[in-house]
């Protein structure tokens, strides 16, 4: 059965040694988390893969559709159109051919109506309007609009043509074809031309209709393509966003430290060929996590083991040397020189063994927190004056600060925070107490301060780590690299936490937040 050997002279208080990114952040800097899931879920919304696809699906759709109608209306347009002037054309040829021969030349005004009428009649093509012209004379002439200038001097030449015009709002179709003086008689066939030309103009509202009837057709179909499209492309996107999302959310729970997190695998496409990765990785990962939290647990347990071991033999050393010391003065120079050397190095372990019996406690859960109302000012001075620092550190402390806590582990976490400040700063060291917050949910906030170089950028990450020293040329130095880590503990289980930082002129500023929690109604 072993003694528990005597408690040191006053708690560890260790260098700049830790872990900042463990519970170091700033509770007014922390994001709104409401704010941050709307955003991220109107991100999605707008940014996500399944608008993302929507969108490309619909494009796709749209631009086939409006490329499929604009050929289609082209083609059907001049289709239709080629064929009524093809049609108009021969159709008057081949009434001219039937009515010129039986017509005299120099034909008459009289002639030329005659001719006009009768092709004008029931055998004319549709509505279609005639004029007969043999030189300056024509045929009478009733309609709103008149054949274009152009057309008659082409078919003046000798050939026959046709031309599509707009006038008065309406499209038309006028045709024209000469007619020729043959053995045989007049014709408009090959042959000496006789002077005579035949024109027929034709409204094409009804090819326009048609047309305008077709537009309207191709751009329904376009409609409903697009529409098809869209219920095509929430079809698909929800096939291939529903496994995407299960990792996503696999993910994040593996994120989150649930390792025996895995994805359904169904089918054998690339989906499937991913959820197995993830499977496979998941599975590694977690052998893997295990594996070092056994070896983790292993060296706590050895650590916590030869600390307890080490109680007894130290704790008689302890006492020896404290026998020692008060016969140094003596004991010649050099023996007693040696006797304070062991003295110290004694003390020095002593606090290292249960540093690191503290520390294994913490890990086994077994660190209870016994609170107590307490004046926290008034706690901050006796860790101080305890320790004989009460004239090194400047305070800035109210009269009376009441919080629920426990006392001695906030005078560990005091401890630690002063004495690194006087240890490895530069005076004036400043330990200043507030609240921040309203009323009895507000948090206690201590600061200290000193003027020293500060802390190395990069070394602040690691201020918490166990057995870390910033200055890494003192190994032998007084602390054992576990004061700062045990301080960030002990705030953990206060809900409270610990941060570090460097003073904007020089120096460094660590910083307690602890909620001061519910009071008791005989508090002060």
């Amino acid at each position: 059965m072993t003694t528990p050997p005597r408690a040191p002279k006053h708690p560890s208080t260790d260098a700049r040694t830790g872990d900042a990114a463990n519970g170091t952040a700033h509770a007014d800097d922390r994001p709104d988390r409401a704010d941050a899931s709307r955003f991220l879920r109107w991100r999605r919304a707008v940014l996500g893969l399944r608008p993302r696809m929507l969108a490309a699906f619909v494009a796709t759709a749209a631009v086939s559709a409006l490329a499929t109608s604009a050929l289609t209306y082209q083609a059907a347009t001049g289709s239709t159109l080629d064929l009524t002037q093809d049609t108009a054309l021969d159709e008057l040829r081949r009434r001219v051919d039937v009515l010129a021969p039986s017509l005299p030349f120099p034909p008459t005004q009289a002639e030329l109506d005659r001719l006009s009428l009768r092709l004008s009649g029931t055998g004319g093509f549709r509505d279609w309007h005639v004029l007969a012209r043999y030189g300056a004379a024509h045929s009478a002439w009733t309609a709103a609009v008149t054949v274009p200038a152009a057309l008659q001097d082409t078919v003046g030449s000798g050939h026959g043509a046709f031309q599509r015009f707009t006038a008065d709002g309406h499209s038309w179709l006028a045709v024209g074809v000469p007619v020729t003086r043959t053995p045989a008689g007049p014709a408009s066939g090959a042959g000496d031309l006789s002077g005579l030309t035949v024109y027929a103009l034709l409204p094409l509202d009804r090819e326009q209709a048609a047309t305008t009837a077709l537009l309207a057709a191709a751009t329904g179909a376009g409609a409903f393509a697009a529409v098809l499209a869209a219920g095509l492309a929430l079809l698909a996107t929800r096939q291939v966003l529903r496994p995407v999302r299960a990792l996503g959310d696999a993910a994040q729970a593996l994120a989150q430290g649930r390792l025996d997190t895995r994805l359904a695998v169904s089918g054998h496409d690339e989906l499937a060929q991913l959820s197995k990765t993830f499977n496979h990785t998941a599975r590694t990962l977690q052998g893997t996590i295990e594996e070092l939290r056994a070896v983790e647990s292993q060296g706590r347990r050895f650590a916590a083991d030869v600390s307890h071991e080490l109680r007894t033999p130290l704790a008689a050393m302890v006492a020896v040397t404290d026998i020692l010391d008060e016969d140094a003065e003596h004991l010649p120079a050099d023996t007693a020189t040696a006797l304070r050397m062991i003295s110290n190095e004694t003390g020095r372990l002593t606090r290292l063994v249960n540093d690191l019996i503290e520390i294994s406690r913490m890990d086994a859960g077994a660190a209870p927190l016994r609170t107590e109302d307490v004046d926290a000012a008034e706690a901050v001075r006796a860790t101080l004056d305890l320790r004989g620092w009460i004239d090194r550190v400047e305070l800035d402390l109210p009269a009376a600060l009441p919080v629920h806590l426990d006392a001695r582990r906030f005078d560990v976490i005091v401890a630690n925070l002063a004495g690194n400040a006087l240890r490895h700063g530069r005076p004036p060291v400043r330990l200043t107490l507030t609240t921040r917050g309203p009323g009895p949910e507000s948090d206690l906030v201590l600061t200290v301060t000193d003027r020293g170089p500060g802390i190395p950028p990069a070394e602040l990450p690691h201020l918490f780590d166990r057995f870390y020293k910033a200055d890494r040329a003192r190994t032998r130095s007084e602390g054992s690299g576990l004061g700062l880590a045990i301080a960030q503990e002990n705030a953990r289980l206060h809900g409270a936490f610990i941060e570090a930082a460097n003073a904007p002129g020089s120096g460094a500023v660590f910083t307690l937040v602890l909620p001061r929690g519910p009071l008791t109604k005989d508090a002060p």
